[in-house]
């Protein structure tokens, strides 16, 4: 399916605003973790957001994005708040981990021969 300019401006919009408001409370909360939006994903009738949240260290992955879809509701009020002049309606927002880091460190790993897959 392809993405309409709108909804990539939109994802855009949503992607700044998040890191902005993410990495803010991670400055305050959690010294030395790296919290980053890698994409955002907007449905075409705008309603929903699929948002994925890639963690540094990765150890702390799991626990920060659990934590972060408990306060969706917090994280979509302050969204709301700074962007308020763009957009008409906040969608719901989804967050999932993204692990895609992990995924590519490991074949890393297994091409340059510290991790054999086939042993």
């Amino acid at each position: 399916m392809i993405e309409s300019n709108r909804q990539k401006k939109i994802a855009g919009v949503l992607q700044k605003d998040l890191i902005e408001i993410l990495q803010g409370e991670a400055q305050k909360n959690l010294k030395g973790i790296l919290i980053s939006i890698t994409k955002v994903y907007v449905t075409s009738d705008l309603g929903e957001a699929k948002i994925y949240v890639s963690v540094f260290p990765s150890e702390h992955s799991k626990k920060l994005v659990e934590g972060i879809k408990k306060n969706t509701s917090t994280i979509r009020y302050e969204l709301a708040r700074r962007t308020k002049n763009q957009l008409r309606r906040m969608p719901v927002l989804h967050f999932y981990g993204d692990d895609s880091l992990d995924y590519i460190e490991g074949i890393d790993n297994a091409l340059k021969g510290d991790d054999n897959p086939i042993k």
